[in-house]
């Protein structure tokens, strides 16, 4: 149980400085991005990018989640459903700024996501570990 609190702990956090990170890159690496990110003014090529950084970020924080608490299902669950209960409001007061495929596209995998994080982390831990137990002759 502790470990699934700190898990979801640690799983938000990680989110928010993933996602930090990868914004700071699109605003160095992607021409106009800096500039039409105050204004909500997004390129398709900006929007696709900013969807690629909330895919890439939830898959990442689901990996913290599974390397935290590998044996809990749920938790990665419980961090996505907290962090689609605080972009629904957020996409609900920006629904004029950007077309329903955009928020559907950022809302509906949001969760899942972060499940599959999880769960790709923990099959490539089970892969990394033996199966049978060295035993010394």
């Amino acid at each position: 149980m502790k470990r699934a609190v700190i898990a979801f702990i640690v799983g938000l956090l990680a989110w928010g400085v993933v996602v930090s990170l990868i914004d700071r890159v699109l605003r160095l690496s992607l021409a106009g991005y800096a500039a039409a990110e105050p204004k909500l003014a997004f390129t398709l090529g900006m929007m696709t990018a900013r969807l690629t950084m909330a895919a890439a970020t939830s898959l990442a924080a689901g990996a913290v989640v599974g390397a935290i608490a590998p044996a809990s299902k749920r938790t990665p669950w419980a961090v996505g459903l907290v962090l689609l209960a605080v972009f629904v409001p957020v996409h609900v007061g920006l629904w004029h700024a950007f077309p329903i495929w955009y928020h559907l596209a950022f809302l509906v995998p949001l969760a899942p996501l972060i499940a599959a994080g999880a769960w790709l982390k923990n099959r490539a831990s089970t892969r990394e570990q033996p199966l049978h137990p060295a035993t010394n002759p």
